[in-house]
């Protein structure tokens, strides 16, 4: 891979083929976004737009609407907490619904909470809050905060350990885990904990320090999932109902400023491994399989954005095992918050800044 700059763009030469090399940049779509933090596709190709400051804004025929979408709840803006993650019910072009997670507070601290409501063009209806991540805490950190739905009536979020690391292991807290839960906010049939009383039962998998990526394979319909790991130690985790992914007592990562081993090392019988790390970190932001057909090349491969690097990094895998690892732009954009797949077959990405864009892949 080689990495040029042609008038003001930065470009990837990436050779698909032994015979064939390809030029890819991307252009801006818009700009003027403070913080955006989560794109989710509308059919017709408009967009919601999340805004970590608490605004939900619509990309509507090819432009910004000036005025953010009302209807929301009450949004806690603090350190890496906001208006996080979006998503369209997959029956959004009958039902016009959509959920969202976001920070809430009252006098016992914050914590991520989902609510859904349905869009009438202008704000939002019948708002409900579904979910409260339990217990609520001081800190600032750790929100995790991206949504999946899998079916029409189940939908999966990811959320990070608040900065207490051993809660990670307490399966009677939220943190630190991917939640599974019905629409009406119970928990999804399958959770391990919801027969056995062993734990909260909402809870599908344990053992995570802050997801912030997730999407469902295509073909397969697992759960695939990227946290980011402390100064090291990034992961791309295939979930599975009542797995440990071993945060904090396995990590390939070291404590920040110190360089000194966090728990008992990478690997403990029991516990999982990531089928994908990162040493040095990235800080994984945003995950799609691509699934267009514009880009037949890049079918089921994973795009992941880099806070970081300002990277774009494209993975390969054949079946769990990576097989090649590409990265884009090396910081002309700055941080990369969340990938999309829009529904032209293009690849749209956020940057991470009080003037953050929208910005669209292009292949040439």
């Amino acid at each position: 891979m080689r990495l040029i700059k042609v008038f003001g763009f930065v470009i990837c030469l990436s050779a698909f083929t032994p015979s064939q090399a390809e030029t890819i940049k991307a252009e801006v779509v818009i700009d003027g976004l403070e913080y955006p933090w989560s794109i989710a596709f509308l059919p017709n190709g408009d967009a919601f737009i999340t805004e970590k400051p608490g605004r939900l804004r619509l990309f509507e025929n090819n432009k910004l609407r000036a005025e953010p979408v009302t209807g929301l709840p009450k949004i806690k803006y603090r350190g890496q907490g906001g208006l996080m993650g979006v998503a369209l019910h997959p029956s959004f072009s009958e039902n016009r619904k959509l959920c969202f997670s976001y920070v809430g507070s009252d006098k016992a601290g914050s914590s991520t909470e989902v609510a859904c409501g349905v869009f009438n063009g202008q704000r939002l209806d019948e708002v409900e809050t579904i979910f409260v991540a339990k217990p609520r805490s001081s800190r600032s950190k750790h929100f995790g905060g991206q949504l999946a739905f899998d079916t029409a009536d189940t939908l999966y979020l990811t959320l990070g350990d608040r900065g207490e690391r051993a809660s990670a292991q307490d399966d009677f807290k939220h943190n630190g885990s991917l939640i599974h839960i019905r629409l009406d906010g119970k928990p999804a049939p399958g959770n391990p904990f919801v027969t056995s009383g062993e734990g909260m039962g909402e809870i599908f998998s344990t053992g995570h320090r802050n997801m912030q990526g997730i999407a469902i394979h295509p073909e397969t319909k697992q759960v695939w999932t990227h946290e980011h790991g402390p100064q090291g130690g990034d992961e791309v985790n295939i979930d599975y109902a009542g797995k440990n992914y071993g945060w904090p007592i396995i990590t390939y990562g070291v404590n920040y400023g110190f360089g000194t081993k966090i728990g008992e090392g990478t690997a403990k019988a029991g516990l999982e491994q990531p089928v994908h790390k990162w040493v040095p970190s990235i800080a994984p932001a945003g995950m799609i399989f691509y699934s267009g057909a514009r880009y037949p090349q890049w079918k089921h491969d994973v795009f992941v954005g880099s806070l970081k690097f300002g990277e774009l990094v494209r993975l390969k895998f054949e079946g769990e095992k990576l097989v090649s690892e590409t990265r884009y732009f090396d910081g002309a954009y700055g941080g990369i918050r969340d990938v999309a797949e829009g529904p032209d077959g293009h690849i749209y990405f956020l940057t991470n800044a009080g003037n953050g864009k929208l910005m669209r892949l292009v292949v040439e």
